[in-house]
């Protein structure tokens, strides 16, 4: 028998081992929260180039966003910054925000730099340049702000993790004491895993509470006592959500500290607990994706149904494996719980199947998402699902063994018996005993490798409701210059090396409107001293060479001052490459390159 005990022990430790190694490869491998926001305008328009100086800068999302005190800046040539007062919302819009410039701005390139808290609570940045007068040399990086404290983003990101899984320990835990084995028993075997659940989900709320002021401003670590940041938090739907967990925290403790699990019984104290269930799941959708977007109300009804129901489920399963390994044996974990916790685990797996094909198709939008961050981990999902239910299957096998046995050998042994598996699960149903002992361990098992695919389940889901979704990556495709929906605005230096005025400087390409079909093409070129210049021969080609399509040839006619053409068409979305050849000379002649984005 204690053969059997270790070789139980090093199965569990090697489960163990491998989910720890799949979820740590998971939180490596992660990207940072995609654009959940999209710059959908601007004004100025990212490239252009202005007569006069702009008296503010604005930009707008596809979406609310909240704004901090650097949430726009905007930089001179020189690097300094420009602004005058702390950034607004732009006539009651919430998804516009604006800053005013200073009086006086000289000639030259600008950079606009912005981050913002889109309203499903994710941090978001981004950049872009205009130009007053003529383009110009910067001091100032057009890169994209860093959205969140390295720091501080991984330790949002572990909180968030902890959450998840203390919420499917205190539910599926409760659940399972409450609706499949009512015994003091059973109230002994969860009581410590219970409160780890609790403690859990409570010091990581905690942690996020004190995280989300850093979190949303961009600061260090040095700000999570910050009391500005704190009242910030307060005053956000994300900080607002959290402290309501902490709040129905407190009564779940306060429920279970007046009443023993095992004492709790009737319909008020059943009520009570699926209220504070519920509650729980509803300060994770009123800051997640389901906040947002089409359909509002029913994307949070069906978000708190599908966390419930994967709370009861993958809880559940905690529970069953401790009351498998864990129940005495003069008081084993009666079969007939173990059906009960069958049915209640199908009813669950079909909660999950209808609302995870309503929030797929919300998320996703069209097939083409698939192909996005958000599409893979949804796929990855999908199978780990289906993994965790072929195991299910087997767990449903072994349980319908058990309810069959004959009931002298449910008498005889207990769940910590030891004994040989039968070849078949309705096989060695002995007097003493042996077929029941195999069934128990072929339960252990099965039940074991769904909670090891639960733990990957749960990792996936997390990373999935941290990512933006495939609806927002295709308006961020769909709108590939940001601010500039109508028109799109490229240069591209060239340098024949012949030191003459148009020997080199710069070749500004103008798109109309810059997306898939028809475009208006215009050219300037501009010398070395900025100014527009004539040369003899001015060549445009695009390709697409992911798609193998191109070169197209824009057909270029000089218009005296400019080069223009309104017969290319692009058909394909896609980041193209633009070749242009300038010649300044019978002889000189140079070929550059750069990409443009073209969207649907």
């Amino acid at each position: 028998m204690r053969r059997q005990l270790d070789s139980g022990r090093r199965t569990v430790h090697s489960l163990l081992v491998v989910v720890a190694v799949l979820a740590v490869a998971l939180l490596q491998g992660a990207a940072p929260a995609s654009a959940h926001a999209v710059l959908t305008g601007s004004d100025p328009h990212e490239g252009s180039v202005l007569k006069t100086a702009p008296k503010r800068v604005t930009v707008t999302f596809d979406e609310s966003v909240s704004l901090v005190e650097d949430s726009l800046r905007v930089l001179d040539p020189d690097n300094r910054p420009v602004a005058e007062g702390d950034p607004r919302h732009v006539g009651g819009r919430g998804n516009t925000a604006g800053v005013p410039l200073a009086s006086g701005l000289k000639h030259g390139t600008y950079t606009v730099s912005w981050r913002v808290v889109s309203a499903d609570s994710h941090a978001v940045s981004g950049a872009f340049t205009f130009s007053v007068g003529e383009p110009s040399r910067t001091v100032a990086t057009a890169a994209p702000p860093p959205a969140v404290d390295r720091a501080v983003g991984a330790l949002y990101g572990v909180g968030r993790y902890v959450a998840y899984a203390g919420l499917a320990l205190l539910i599926g835990l409760a659940v399972f004491v409450l609706a499949c084995w009512r015994s003091p028993v059973a109230a002994r075997v969860v009581r410590g895993p219970f409160l780890v659940g609790w403690w859990s989900l409570c010091v990581s709320t905690l942690a996020l509470v004190l995280l989300r002021g850093p979190y949303d401003s961009g600061g260090g670590l040095g700000g999570v006592l910050d009391p500005g940041a704190l009242r910030h938090t307060a005053g956000s739907r994300p900080g607002l959500a959290l402290l309501a967990r902490l709040a129905l925290l407190v009564a779940v403790a306060a429920v279970v500290r007046g009443r023993r699990a095992e004492q709790v019984r009737g319909r008020p104290a059943l009520l009570a607990g699926g209220a504070l269930a519920a509650g729980l799941a509803a300060t994770w959708a009123a800051a997640e994706h389901a906040s947002v977007g089409i359909q509002v109300p029913v994307a949070m009804a069906s978000s708190m149904l599908h966390l419930l129901a994967m709370a009861v489920w993958l809880g559940g399963l905690a529970a069953l494996l401790l009351a498998l390994y864990r129940a005495p044996a003069e008081e084993p974990l009666p079969p007939a719980a173990v059906g009960r916790f069958s049915r209640i685990a199908l009813a669950s797996v079909a909660v999950l199947a209808v609302t995870g094909v309503y929030q797929s198709w919300r998320g996703l939008g069209s097939l083409d998402a698939f192909a996005t961050t958000y599409g893979r981990i949804l796929v990855f999902k999908v199978w780990a699902v289906l993994a965790m239910l072929a195991a299910a299957s087997y767990s449903r096998r072994w349980t319908g063994a058990l309810l069959k046995a004959p009931a002298q050998e449910r008498v005889l042994v207990g769940a910590g018996a030891g004994g040989a598996p039968p070849a078949d699960p309705g096989d060695g149903s002995g007097a003493d005993g042996s077929g029941e002992r195999a069934r128990r361990r072929g339960l252990r098992r099965s039940v074991l490798a769904e909670v090891a695919v639960g733990v990957l389940v749960l990792v996936l889901t997390t990373v999935l409701t941290g990512t933006g979704t495939g609806r927002a990556a295709a308006s961020a495709s769909a709108a590939p210059v940001a601010g500039q929906p109508e028109v799109s605005l490229t240069l591209i230096p060239y340098d024949t090396g012949k030191k003459t005025l148009s020997g080199r400087g710069k070749v500004q390409i103008t798109l109309e409107p810059g997306r898939v079909g028809r475009n208006v093409v215009e050219a300037i070129v501009y010398g070395a001293d900025g100014s527009p210049v004539s040369v003899p021969e001015l060549r445009l080609s695009f390709t697409l060479a992911g798609r193998h399509v191109g070169p197209l040839d824009a057909r270029l006619v000089d218009e005296r001052g400019y080069w223009g053409s309104d017969t290319l068409d692009l058909p394909i979305a896609g980041t193209w490459t633009i070749g242009a050849t300038v010649r300044v000379s019978e002889i000189d002649q140079v070929t550059v390159s750069r990409t443009v984005r073209i969207g649907r």
